[in-house]
């Protein structure tokens, strides 16, 4: 009986290991474009509307910063893209995309907004180097 439930144990174990290996982890290059995310927003001067209230960029570069952590300690980011599109397009708990608007301007949904960035600064270059 105990064999039994030895085999049973080291089985499911080694069903779980390939997921543990699957987590996903940002490479320089991909930790380098989202600190430069960051840094944009906060500098942007632009607001951030999250759930129908808006914020200053830094309120929002901070809660963003926290849903980050929090996907980085669950492996779901590896990319910039995924960063944008797991923690910067919007509310985990409403469903409510995130909107920012720069001074005057209409707002635009924040997952536009990121990747228009994200490619601008790719196009220019910068990606191999700090933000």
């Amino acid at each position: 009986m105990r064999t039994t439930a030895l085999k049973w144990i080291g089985l499911a174990l080694l069903l779980l290991m390939p997921a543990a290996s699957m987590a996903e982890v940002p490479d320089a290059v991909a930790k380098r474009e989202i600190a430069h995310l960051f840094a944009y927003l906060e500098g942007s001067g632009c607001s951030f509307c999250r759930n129908g209230d808006w914020y200053e960029s830094r309120e929002a570069a901070a809660h963003l910063d926290r849903k980050y952590r929090y996907l980085l300690n669950k492996g779901l980011v590896a990319t910039a893209e995924t960063f944008i599109e797991r923690a910067a397009t919007g509310s985990s708990m409403s469903g409510k995309p995130y909107l920012v608007r720069c001074g005057r301007d209409e707002p635009v949904e924040s997952a536009a907004w990121f990747t228009a960035e994200l490619k601008r600064y790719r196009k220019k270059g910068t990606a191999g180097r700090r933000p």
